[in-house]
């Protein structure tokens, strides 16, 4: 019996295809997955060319985030090449304004770990606490990687399991795409060595019709064969990618709790931190502005400075130090002298309301309005506000004797609050263009002199050393006030500024010589300067038969040091 063709070997049957056309039938999946992979991508964040430039720039400035790097990379995680990729993901989602991140088919399956914790990340709720600080701000973004830092090495080891199923799963993938490729290129090779038939023989009348030309060319047998097998080898890899995918995606859903917990403590932690550094620099004036120009190691040396010296204790102080002056300068602008804020009782005939000036017009009522001025009884507009009078240098001499280091209620120093009062004088000085003057002191061998002018920027350096410097020992009045005094009338003989302003800001009362004393006053009246007294902690020291009472024009106590706002009138005449 003659073979029919439902007898032939075909794919139907598991035979080796015989014509061209029924090969290509078979590699059909294979030609298309050769010819258009899917594109897979390492990073889960979506970034453009700038963020991915501030990025490097930040990572190049940046010691510590190459650190972490390096040991997750070589040390922890040798076979974790994903890390860096992790660091920039992390990095990205804090610093972006709105970050989008990759669907998870997009992803590298080598990198669907790293997927899974970025979306935990940005999907805690304290997130979005974090990027009120962050965004925008390639410093705190980084700051943001560090201070995750545990928290990932911790993500790193318990998933270290599902990064190996996922790392085989990424190479089954490229074995499945070798394979199909390698499907094409047979499928190619059977196309270009068509089969060469021997001569014909007298033709045989019963057997059955060349199907040739209607089912398409035949390959050589051996050319078909290596078709099939690749098909076959392609088949065979595409259920090995399966079965690996599968398994990295069973290990990774039994992670992402594991990482969902780590993920939002690692936030909550770096958004505390945030904070608190922000706190700290608007604590010390540092603005936005001047955090932004400063470069990334210059100012990560900063915020390491007010985090470990003593100065960070101060920072609450200082803040409320700096709050209060605010509003005492916003109440000179309110209450401006000349604001009617009512009426009043008085004789000041600039001022009275013009139902009294009506009565002038009126002979029988004008001896009444003469009575009523007589006995300062005329309806008064009544006027509201203060003016300040300096206009040169701000000076505050701060004692820094052995006694202004001690603790008073709250824990806080004599000497923290004499600082944080003379920051705020400072910042007084900045916003009204005036220079500012601090002059350390202790015994008369012991001062220090820190001077800001009012047309330069205030050094943060030079204001931290203001603030941390502490000389000890004795105290002495004469030489700080002399070396003010002095700067004063180097100011006056330079700009020709008079009517400054000297805070001495002390716990302690000693005397003066009668000759220096006479000296003092004639300095004071001839450059009408004005003297303000602030003793620290020691009501004695502010009573009316002490020196330094003879020596201030305006002299008070201060006996609650968690009180900022007993110096508050300070603020609206200086």
């Amino acid at each position: 019996m003659s073979e029919t063709p439902s007898d032939t070997p075909s794919e139907t049957t598991g035979g080796t295809p015989s014509t061209l056309d029924e090969l290509a039938r078979r590699a059909g999946k294979w030609l298309s997955l050769s010819a258009a992979a899917p594109e897979r991508h390492t990073a889960a964040v979506v970034a453009d060319r700038f963020d991915r430039i501030t990025w490097r720039d930040t990572y190049e400035q940046s010691t510590a985030l190459r650190e972490l790097a390096e040991e997750l990379n070589e040390r922890d995680y040798p076979t974790h090449h994903h890390t860096t990729d992790l660091l920039t993901d992390v990095f990205l989602a804090a610093y972006k304004v709105n970050p989008r991140l990759r669907e998870h088919a997009e992803m590298d399956p080598s990198r669907l770990v790293n997927h899974q914790v970025i979306t935990s990340l940005v999907e805690s709720p304290e997130f979005a606490e974090l990027r009120r600080e962050t965004a925008g701000d390639p410093y705190a973004a980084a700051m943001a990687v560090l201070a995750q830092a545990t928290a990932l090495r911790r993500m790193l080891e318990a998933t270290r399991g599902a990064q190996d199923k996922a790392e085989q799963a990424k190479q089954s993938q490229q074995n499945a795409e070798r394979a199909a490729t390698a499907v094409a290129e047979a499928l190619q090779q059977a196309a270009d060595e068509p089969d060469e038939p021997d001569e014909p023989d007298e033709p045989d009348k019963t057997a059955e019709p060349d199907r040739t030309d209607e089912d398409g060319a035949v390959p050589p047998p051996a050319a078909a064969e290596a078709v099939q097998h690749t098909i076959e080898a392609a088949e065979a890899s595409e259920a090995a990618a399966q079965q690996a995918a599968q398994a990295a995606a069973q290990a990774l859903a039994a992670a992402a709790p594991g990482i969902r917990i780590a993920a939002r403590n690692a936030v909550a932690k770096a958004a505390e931190g945030a904070r608190a550094e922000a706190a700290l620099m608007r604590a010390w004036g540092v603005g936005p502005g001047e955090l932004e120009r400063m470069p990334f190691d210059q100012r990560a040396r900063l915020a390491e400075r007010l985090r470990t010296s003593r100065l960070a204790e101060w920072a609450e102080l200082i803040g409320r130090f700096r709050q209060m002056a605010d509003g005492e300068r916003a109440r000179k602008v309110e209450n401006a002298t000349g604001e009617l804020v009512g009426v009043t009782l008085g004789n000041d005939l600039s001022r009275v309301i013009p139902s009294e000036l009506a009565n002038l017009g009126l002979p029988a009522l004008r001896a009444v309005f003469a009575a009523r001025y007589a006995a300062g009884e005329l309806m008064l507009y009544d006027s509201q506000g203060e003016q300040t009078t300096g206009r040169g240098a701000i000076i505050a001499c701060v004692d820094t004797s052995h006694s202004m280091y001690e603790a008073g209620p709250g824990g806080i120093t004599r000497e923290a609050w004499a600082k944080a009062c003379a920051l705020a004088l400072l910042d007084q000085a900045r916003h009204a263009g005036r220079d500012f003057v601090g002059i350390l002191f202790s015994a008369a061998d012991k001062l220090k002199v820190f001077r800001f002018p009012a047309d330069g920027p205030a050094d943060v350096a030079h204001v931290l050393d203001f603030a941390e410097t502490f000389l000890g020992g004795g105290t002495s009045y004469q030489r700080p006030l002399s070396a003010a005094g002095a700067l004063l009338e180097e100011e006056f003989n330079d700009a020709a500024r008079m009517r400054g302003d000297i805070v001495m800001l002390t716990d302690d009362d000693c005397g003066v010589t009668e000759e220096w004393m006479r000296g003092w006053n004639d300095a004071k009246h001839r450059l009408g300067f004005r003297v303000f007294g602030v003793a620290i902690g020691a009501p004695r020291v502010a009573e009316t038969d002490s020196v330094l009472d003879a020596l201030c024009d305006n002299l008070r106590a201060i006996e609650n040091l968690t009180d900022v706002h007993a110096a508050a009138d300070l603020f609206r005449v200086i």
